[in-house]
């Protein structure tokens, strides 16, 4: 176990460091579950291990951190709020670039919404366009499941079935509407390796 970072401490006090070993050994674990679905299933697309991993990926943190929080369920998956602060899996891409290429595949539905009224406030107004029928008054309905103080504790990460888990990087962003990118108020690496 290294020694947790000051953010680590401050959003998980005395358990940020055996998280800090927990979360990349889960989603090892999922991408290993993943790919060994894959495999079963023969397919020449990549369907089943993206679709695999998705799910399993919740799985494997509910299982992993069932001690150190409450589970709650989002999106019919299994989620876990450690100290006020919801445990987000995002697989950001499929080949090692840096967290801060993250983007999300759209700026409505739930993982906008999630980031929106959970994630840290904006670093800097938003631009002001005309986002027609969006609506930030109105959030996804799982979201009324989540405290109000419930803060987003995002993990993000990079892997692809050849080549496993590249980079796991956790912090704090908001969601840039205009663009959806990621825009990083402090991430710092995980490690994979024990």
């Amino acid at each position: 176990m290294g020694s947790p970072s000051q953010w680590a401490r401050q959003t998980f006090g005395n358990i940020a460091g055996e998280l800090a070993d927990i979360i990349p050994a889960c989603l090892v674990r999922a991408h290993e579950r993943a790919r060994t679905g894959h495999e079963g299933v023969h397919t020449q697309t990549l369907e089943a291990y993206g679709h695999g991993l998705y799910a399993v990926q919740y799985e494997e943190l509910a299982a992993g951190l069932a001690g150190y929080g409450n589970a709650v369920r989002l999106q019919g998956r299994t989620m876990m709020l450690v100290r006020d602060h919801l445990i987000y899996p995002l697989r950001y891409a499929k080949k090692d670039v840096p967290v801060t290429a993250a983007r999300l595949r759209r700026a409505t539905g739930f993982r906008a919404d999630l980031f929106r009224r959970h994630g840290p406030p904006p670093m800097q107004e938003p631009l002001a366009l005309d986002w027609g029928d969006l609506d930030d008054s109105e959030v996804h309905p799982d979201l009324e499941i989540l405290p109000e103080n419930a803060r987003l504790a995002l993990v993000a990460y990079a892997c692809s079935m050849e080549q496993g888990i590249m980079r796991i990087e956790w912090g704090s962003a908001e969601l840039r509407r205009e663009d959806r990118y990621l825009v990083w108020h402090r991430h710092e690496p995980l490690s994979t390796k024990a």
